[in-house]
């Protein structure tokens, strides 16, 4: 029952939002809603760990003579992406607070709506609805980016809409082809979609629809193109949104539906596609180095660390898997504190460009200890949460190949070098006359760090219980590949 909760809530919230007059109302009733909605999740959690990892299913018929049903459940691993979704969304939410959008009700609405998405896609049993919220997700992606956003917009998200749009479509034919290879009578159900037996030519061509679709919303190289440039044109709010939580979708997808169809097809094509992700960490980091805009340097080092997730994704032992379970988690928290950090640092000063800041750390302490932190998990600093995934990750990929791990592990060496570069450029020195003026985060403000400050430590401190709920199902997951 509290899986369909989760799922309704925010839709009712949403709604209801639209009737609101005063943006105050507006933000007061979002951010309760929010809240409620990860009070109900971590009910769902503790559910889940007193119930013995049983589901927390809900099922009912909708088209049952096409063997499609309104199938809802968590296990473990959707268990941490409903939380992380339902944790990031109130703190992207009560961030920002410090803006004032136009037509706020519309805004904030299209936010719960994409929650409700997110959850449909990280909940959904049934491969038809998983198809349904996926694309769900898209809708308020589009026109929070294309009516918030920035210069440009309109093209840059039509280019983000066409790329995941047309990949969609890929997967939809995928899922309609491995509908027809069940069993009769024929379902959509995901133990169904499993259990069709496929010979090697259709299971190939299954793995490059499912590929293709899940690629481009992580996205791994060659497939990334539209990120960079819609991450930096979003509002704050949105590029939140997209790094943060939905280009786990991409990844979440893969382990959910790619590994247990299409294992043999993985095995096969792993090299390739290996080789792409390590390609894409090298490439992007080389060229977030260069990068001058802050926000575009996070979107291509977000690109790296991604990379390195569908890496350990794709090598199929216990170590990387659970690594990109928990670096999922890990990312969303650590880049949506980063975004907020570099959305502050625009407002009070009106620029981004890392040459035109300098000394914030002066006028701005407590923001300097809040990026700081935020930076250190994004470089996976021992004792952070960053650490623990891309550990995992390294080990898993070096029981692979080690020369995959050793190029692989460029990655901690080169988020050093551009994070510590841009921290040192804007945070430290002298300060001009862009910064002289600037003043340090509210306490309000900071109320938006605590929660992701305290899930950085608590996971690199303390990570067994994000890793215990996890690994039954990632152990279930690669059953599948020893079959």
């Amino acid at each position: 029952m509290l899986t369909i909760i989760l799922i309704l809530l925010p839709l009712a919230l949403s709604l209801i939002t639209l009737t609101l007059k005063s943006e105050k109302a507006v933000r007061q009733y979002v951010l309760s809603g929010s809240v409620i909605e990860f009070g109900v999740a971590v009910a769902a959690f503790i559910q889940y760990k007193t119930s013995c990892h049983c589901n927390l299913l809900f099922t009912a018929d909708w088209l049952s003579t096409l063997g499609v049903s309104l199938k809802f459940g968590m296990d473990g691993i959707s268990l941490l992406m409903v939380m992380l979704t339902t944790f990031l969304v109130p703190v992207i939410i009560l961030s920002s607070f410090s803006h004032s959008y136009s037509k706020p009700a519309v805004f904030y609405s299209l936010i719960l709506l994409m929650e409700m998405a997110l959850v449909g896609v990280f909940t959904a049993f049934d491969g038809l609805m998983f198809y349904i919220f996926w694309e769900l997700t898209l809708i308020p992606a589009y026109f929070i980016c294309a009516v918030w956003g920035g210069n440009d917009r309109i093209r840059i998200t039509f280019k983000f809409f066409i790329y995941t749009f047309v990949g969609s479509l890929f997967m939809l034919v995928a899922l309609i082809c491995l509908y027809f290879k069940t069993p009769l009578p024929h379902s959509f159900d995901y133990h169904w979609l499993y259990s069709a037996v496929l010979t090697p030519a259709e299971q190939a061509w299954i793995f490059a629809a499912f590929f293709l679709a899940f690629a481009i919303k992580i996205p791994i190289f060659p497939f990334h193109t539209w990120q960079p440039d819609t991450y930096t044109t979003s509002p704050a709010p949105g590029s939140m949104l997209l790094a943060g939580i939905m280009l786990k979708m991409g990844i979440y997808g893969m382990i959910r539906w790619m590994v247990p169809v299409c294992h043999n097809a993985m095995q096969l094509y792993a090299p390739f596609i290996i080789t792409l992700a390590v390609i894409g960490i090298v490439y992007a980091s080389v060229i977030a180095i260069r990068q001058s805009d802050m926000k575009r340097l996070v979107a291509y080092s977000s690109i790296a660390h991604v990379g390195l997730i569908a890496a350990g994704v794709f090598v199929l032992n216990p170590y990387a898997m659970q690594g990109a379970v928990i670096q999922m988690v890990s990312h969303g928290i650590n880049i949506v504190g980063l975004f907020i950090a570099i959305d502050m640092i625009e407002k009070r000063t009106g620029s981004r460009v890392i040459s035109e800041l300098g000394g914030i750390a002066t006028k701005a302490p407590r923001l300097a200890v809040v990026f700081m932190i935020m930076m250190l998990g994004s470089i996976a600093l021992p004792l952070t949460n960053g650490f623990i995934g891309e550990f995992l990750l390294l080990l898993g990929i070096f029981e692979y190949s080690k020369v995959f791990a050793a190029i692989a592990g460029l990655t901690i060496i080169f988020s050093a070098v551009y994070m510590l570069w841009m921290y040192q450029r804007t945070m430290l020195g002298k300060t001009n006359g862009i910064t002289e003026e600037m003043t340090d985060i509210t306490w309000t403000e900071t109320v938006a760090f605590i929660p992701l400050v305290i899930m950085i430590f608590w996971i690199g401190l303390s990570p067994r219980l994000f890793l215990d709920v996890a690994l039954p199902d990632v152990m279930t997951v690669l059953d599948y590949v020893r079959l």
